[in-house]
């Protein structure tokens, strides 16, 4: 009897739905916009993912939480500004070029020129 009663248990909560992440139904032109941003923030625990692309649990509240400022009516930019504010600027996947990441953003290219010049240059001097 109680085999049975537990087998019965067992099987209706293997029968359960499981829990949507994203349980929230919203519109398909609200959730199209969202999956836009979503692939356009990073997840501040999978670093190289998307929230969209990710798994973990932050980055499903970061969906909820796109979906709802687009809901109440917020646009693309104030919800970027919001999640930049909240995350730094290193949540988004494309960080804008500020003073202090000038190097970072010109450094490669600038030594990958230099190191071109130099081998042009030593070959040239090999030459004569």
């Amino acid at each position: 009897m109680i085999r049975a009663l537990l087998a019965l248990l067992c099987i209706a909560l293997f029968a359960l739905p499981p829990f949507a992440q994203d349980a929230y139904d919203y519109p398909p032109e609200i959730e199209a916009q969202a999956r836009d941003i979503g692939r356009k923030l990073r997840c501040v625990v999978c670093q190289n993912q998307s929230i969209e692309d990710s798994d973990a649990p932050l980055a499903a509240d970061m969906r909820v939480m796109v979906r709802e400022r687009l809901a109440s009516g917020q646009t693309e930019a104030q919800i970027m500004d919001y999640m930049q504010h909240s995350y730094g600027d290193f949540v988004l996947r494309n960080p804008p070029i500020q003073n202090n990441t000038r190097l970072l953003w010109y450094g490669p290219p600038a030594l990958l020129i230099m190191l071109l010049l130099w081998f042009l240059l030593r070959r040239k001097s090999a030459a004569s």
